[in-house]
């Protein structure tokens, strides 16, 4: 079927109808190959070939979506002046969408958004006469009186208005909510008819639209229309023409489609804990060792017995008894030494004194017992004489450097 151009190139998705004017009067689209710069040329975009900047053009799949527009934003794609649009809220679909009809800077509510311009265009032409219920509060008492002139008509600039529904629903104080429904679609009708009245609008909420409603849906929040709230709307209002093949939402209800991108994105950046046993010395062990004992390495000297048990709690990374040595002794728990060596000759090493944490303890040459793996403090409070102890190697504990 043969549609004029510029309707063929907005249905595409890739500018509205005002714009692919733009874009055919600058020469930019090619039927078949010939370039095309007249408006009201028809084209089959089954059968012939259409490119815009050299790109042919494919059909984008029908988007119907139900937006919750929040307040201060912008009814367009674009703002010169920065401020947020709908269009933030809705990318990622894969599709341009744009809003049928508008709704003002502070207004909230519900808004619709699609790709379809047939849709777009049936929902907004006069003769439809599609409903639009908004939800205001106003500055003053009003009365079911006051509410004549909304059900019959009010003056403004622009002409007359059409009959509203209109009723009360309750006061605060000096201020009354009231809901009202129209049948037109005129530039800030509902504050101008407030204003002309005698009752500023002070604040406007829109429920519905064309049967539509932004229940479940919170500010910011969209939905994919379902299949039966097509089917209303095309029983209704003749859009859209086809259903099959449209980008469908649950008819169960909304989805937040937001929050599950946003917890999507933030599982994806989490990284996992190391469990907590794996700081514990256990798991800093470099050769094994026997159950409970928490040694990194024990050595005895050469040609001793052996080295004893190792006892609970015992910490040192390595213990080394002197050349010729018997063989070490047992780890006493509390035993946070790294590494303990006696001194060449010594019949063995003594046994690791509780909570000792020198790293590396060297008993004198020459002496005649067993040396202490013992930390520079405990070495310190001996009670052999000061000159016994300085003519060894001193002790490289941490309290000696």
């Amino acid at each position: 079927m043969e549609e004029r151009l510029q309707k063929i190139i907005a249905r595409a998705g890739v500018a509205s109808r005002r714009a692919a004017e733009e874009l055919i009067l600058a020469g930019r689209v090619r039927v078949n190959g010939r370039v095309v710069t007249e408006l009201g040329l028809k084209a089959d975009r089954q059968k012939d070939r259409i490119e815009v900047d050299g790109k042919r053009l494919v059909s984008e799949v029908p988007v119907y979506v139900a937006l919750h527009k929040p307040r201060n934003v912008v009814s367009t794609l674009r703002d010169p002046e920065g401020r947020p649009t709908v269009a933030d809220y809705v990318r990622g679909m894969g599709a341009r969408l744009y809003p049928v009809g508008r709704l003002d800077f502070a207004t909230s509510g519900i808004l619709l958004m699609t790709n379809d311009g047939d849709f777009a265009n049936g929902l907004l032409h006069p003769r439809g006469g599609v409903p639009k219920t908004y939800v205001l509060k106003v500055q003053g008492v009003m009365s079911e009186d006051d509410l004549t002139p909304w059900r019959e008509g009010i003056r403004l600039e622009d002409g007359v208005t059409l009959p509203a529904e209109a009723r009360l629903l309750r006061h605060e104080g000096d201020k009354t909510w009231l809901e009202v429904t129209l049948r037109e679609g005129r530039n800030q009708q509902i504050r101008r008819m407030g204003e002309a009245t005698g009752f500023p609008v002070m604040r406007l909420a829109r429920t519905t639209f064309a049967g539509v409603s932004s229940e479940g849906l919170r500010p910011g929040e969209w939905r994919a229309l379902a299949v039966d709230e097509l089917l209303h709307i095309r029983e209704a209002f003749g859009v859209p023409k086809r259903i099959r093949g449209a980008m469908m939402g649950a008819s169960s209800g909304p989805v937040d489609h937001r929050r599950v991108a946003g917890a999507a994105r933030s599982s994806a950046k989490a990284s996992p804990r190391p469990a907590p046993e794996a700081a514990g010395p256990a798991a800093r062990s470099r050769t094994p060792a026997p159950p409970r004992a928490r040694a990194r390495g024990g050595a005895d000297a050469p040609g001793g017995p052996g080295p004893g048990p190792a006892q609970p709690r015992s910490r040192s990374r390595a213990s080394a008894a002197a050349p010729g040595a018997s063989g070490p002794g047992p780890a006493q728990p509390g035993s946070r030494s790294r590494a303990n060596a006696a001194a060449p000759g010594a019949s063995g090493p003594g046994p690791a004194q509780p909570r000792s944490r020198s790293r590396a303890n060297a008993a004198a040459p020459g002496a005649s017992g067993p040396g202490s793996a013992r930390s520079a403090r405990s070495a310190r409070s001996e009670t052999k004489p000061r000159g016994a102890e300085t003519r060894g190697p001193r002790a490289r504990g941490p309290g000696r450097r």
